[in-house]
């Protein structure tokens, strides 16, 4: 009745899992005739084995094996059967727990911790609990033992086989109760400072598990044999096999298996990469546990009914038990499973086991999840090298096309037109077939191909990559950079760069002129970063979307077999070239002007000093910026012909807006925008400033504001024949008809934009 008070009492805290930790000898000379000398508090705290000593005196005291259990948790103990508790009466029975055997000598003293999810107690293995005692169990007493600390149950210290058969007593339970008040608290300080212990030896076992994972990322199939590897080591399993879900199939595939041999000095793993195997997600063992998520431990394959034996009467192998876990990603979602085959020290898998497998699980997780990232990575740069293989394919410069180029020689720019090198030339009036000849020209003459040793054949094919390299928006095409880049060589012609500038600089300026628009698609850095387009994905958390991509695409081009421009240049040098390129491209972007516009001002208020780094720095973005607004310094029928274009290229963005549901800008809409007024805005505060700020660095292009200033009137005489005459005010480009042929004279207008940015918006608003 005591014992059945005490299990009933004690095992409503306790939790139903029980495994060894020690299995210690008593050893003879310790043994003494019965007596109740209990150790004092300091006695016991002076033994150098701490808990151990404590359990050597109560065998000592009670001359028999005392096996003690270290409990944890607040499930109940079960029985038989599943759902069963323990009885209030009848037999108490022993569980198999894998006790090292004792010679006949020896007395045992056994530490079992709760970690095992299997019944304390089994009559079909107290035959075995009596060999390994080497004595019959006759009698068995249970005594909680309490922390003194917590005041809750630590332990149940159980005495088997009282001497001359006796029954266990009262007194025997308050000498056992009695012990433990001076041993207990070292009990419990030890077994917190061995947990700990063990704790610190798993997390530096996954710290080397993770660190052997994210080794083998490149590789997918290596990934998983690793994998095999360490969950074999880490759970002492026979077997293990990791299977991926397939989303699209609603399959469980396993590529690598794996089988190992085991011997006493080290484990020999046999991997081997087969033929894929498949099953259906939602079959089997595997299958369960990729469906629900959650892991399974089969103590005993054969009895449970997910199990399939067919395999194991095929090959002659017995599966035992099975400890089968998910993988899952860092969304929580299952991607694969992994299935653990018969455990190697023990009968089953422990909650330790079960433990280590879901820490384990996800350093799988994260390495499998990013190992499928980097393949999807390697495939994708596998398949953007391969477009820009077929790109430079249709783009690629036929030597026929470079000699046909180089026939005649290179053509003096007089030839060419006789005001070629003026600023009332409109370089746009040049067929098309003679622009890359231009180009050559101008390099020509302004000294860079002598001065830089540049061989034509390269130089010719380099220009006709960029001209190739331009796409057919209705403005941002290879027609405006050969325009912007004809102004660069008026601004050397007519103004003196060299004075202002160094000589690799102003080659910088030209070259980027004629790259500063590459593969431009008719639209803006705004459009890209709404559209969330792959360039956007490339550059919008830099900025200056577009400008970022033309630069890539003048550096591919320069990459390219035989386009190489700069390769006579030093290390130093070529260096230089395109950190120049790079910042007078990303100038293009009219965001990048209004940031540093004050900055110019202040320069051209305290006046320009050549040997500045940061004055050249700042006059580059200047002169770029006015090279790509150029077109505003032509005849009005140019200026008016270029609005035609520009505000078809803004329309067609405006349309893709509206499709995507967006609302476009006023500009951008043509059923809202006032082409005159955005006009008038856009060169009262961006294109003339520019050009007023130039012609006070530059005295000489102080006609180029003068042009701009009478462009403007012109788009105000415009608007104003909208107001008196009542003309429609919006629906496209009504103003360029006919009619208002009569406005031409040799005023000016612009109504250009650079670097995709809706700068008449900005100042319409």
């Amino acid at each position: 009745p005591l014992l059945s008070t005490l299990l009933k009492h004690l095992w409503q805290r306790l939790q139903p899992r029980v495994s060894i930790l020690t299995s210690l000898p008593v050893p003879a000379a310790e043994k003494h005739p019965h007596s109740i000398m209990l150790p004092t508090p300091c006695q016991v705290a002076s033994r150098r084995d701490t808990w151990h000593s404590a359990l050597l005196l109560m065998c000592v005291i009670l001359q028999e094996c005392v096996c003690v259990y270290v409990l944890e948790g607040d499930s109940r103990l079960q029985c038989d059967g599943p759902s069963h508790e323990l009885p209030k009466e009848g037999k108490i029975r022993y569980e198999t727990l894998c006790l090292q055997q004792q010679t006949q000598s020896q007395c045992c003293c056994l530490l079992l911790v709760s970690e095992d999810n299997h019944q304390l107690f089994c009559q079909d293995e107290c035959r075995q609990l009596s060999s390994m005692l080497d004595s019959e169990v006759s009698s068995l007493l249970c005594v909680p033992v309490v922390s003194r600390a917590t005041g809750q149950v630590v332990a149940l210290a159980c005495a088997f086989n009282k001497q001359g058969g006796q029954r266990h007593t009262e007194a025997d339970e308050h000498t056992i109760q009695h012990c433990f008040c001076y041993t207990s608290t070292v009990l419990t300080s030890t077994l917190a400072f061995q947990k700990e212990q063990k704790l610190k030896v798993e997390c530096q076992a996954l710290l080397q598990v993770a660190k052997n994972l994210f080794t083998h990322l490149d590789d997918v199939s290596v990934l998983l044999q690793e994998i095999i590897v360490e969950a074999r080591n880490l759970s002492d399993a026979e077997i293990c096999s990791v299977f991926l879900l397939d989303q699209v199939s609603h399959e469980l595939v396993a590529k690598v298996f794996d089988g190992g041999v085991v011997s006493d000095d080290e484990v020999e793993h046999i991997l081997c990469v087969q033929k894929e195997f498949r099953i259906p997600a939602d079959q089997g063992i595997a299958g369960h546990v990729a469906m629900t998520g959650q892991i399974l431990n089969i103590k005993d394959a054969y009895s449970h009914p997910l199990f399939y034996r067919g395999v194991d009467d095929s090959t002659g192998f017995r599966t035992r038990n099975i400890l089968c876990f998910p993988i899952k990603d860092e969304n929580n979602e299952v991607i694969g499973v992994a299935e653990l085959v018969n455990k190697t020290n023990g009968p089953w898998f422990n909650r330790f086991d079960e433990d280590l497998a879901t820490a384990f699980s996800i350093y799988c997780g994260i390495s499998i999840a990013h190992s499928l990232l980097y393949k999807k990575v390697h495939e994708a740069q596998f398949r953007s090298h391969l477009a820009n293989e077929m790109m430079m394919y249709h783009m690629k410069v036929s030597e026929q096309e470079v000699a046909q180029l180089l026939e005649t020689g290179l053509e003096p720019v007089d030839e060419i037109h006789p005001l070629f090198a003026e600023f009332t030339y409109t370089p746009r009036s040049l067929p098309d077939d003679n622009t890359p000849m231009g180009i050559l020209s101008m390099f020509e003459d302004m000294g860079f191909i002598n001065t830089y040793k540049i061989d034509l054949h390269t130089l010719a094919r380099f220009c006709l990559m960029v001209k190739k390299g331009y796409r057919d928006p209705p403005y941002h095409n290879w027609t405006h950079a050969f325009s912007v880049s004809h102004f660069c060589y008026l601004l050397y012609k007519n103004l003196g760069l060299a004075n202002y500038l160094e000589n690799i600089e102003i080659f910088a300026l030209f070259v980027s002129c004629m790259c500063h628009d590459l593969d431009h698609r008719g639209t803006n850095n705004s459009f890209q970063v709404a559209s969330q387009s792959v360039l956007a994905a490339l550059y919008s958390s830099e900025g200056s979307v577009m400008e970022r991509h033309h630069f890539a695409q003048a550096i591919a081009i320069l990459n390219t077999h035989g386009c190489n421009i700069f390769d006579k240049f030093s290390r130093k040098d070529y260096q230089r070239m395109l950190d120049l390129m790079r910042d007078i491209i990303l100038a293009t972007d009219l965001a990048h002007h209004l940031r540093i516009f004050p900055d110019l001002q202040r320069m051209a208020d305290a006046g320009y000093n050549p040997r500045n780094q940061t004055h050249r720095s700042l006059l580059l973005c200047l002169l770029m910026t006015s090279c790509d607004l150029s077109d505003q310094t032509k005849g009005w029928k140019t200026t008016r012909k270029i609005a035609e274009l520009i505000y078809k290229e803004f329309f067609s963005q405006g349309d893709l807006e509206k499709a995507m549901g967006n609302r476009p800008s006023e500009m951008m809409d043509r059923e809202k925008a006032y082409i005159p007024e955005l006009q008038i805005s856009f060169m009262e505060h961006i294109a003339m400033p520019i050009y007023k700020l130039l012609s006070e660095l530059l005295p000489g292009a102080s006609e180029l504001y003068e042009r701009v200033a009478t462009n403007r009137v012109q788009w105000t005489k415009v608007s104003h024949k909208f107001t008196v005459r009542g003309l429609p005010s919006n629906n496209s480009l009504d103003f360029l008809d006919e009619e208002y042929e009569l406005l031409q004279s040799q005023g000016n207008c612009i109504c250009s934009v650079s670097g995709n940015v809706s700068v008449s918006s900005i100042f319409w608003r």
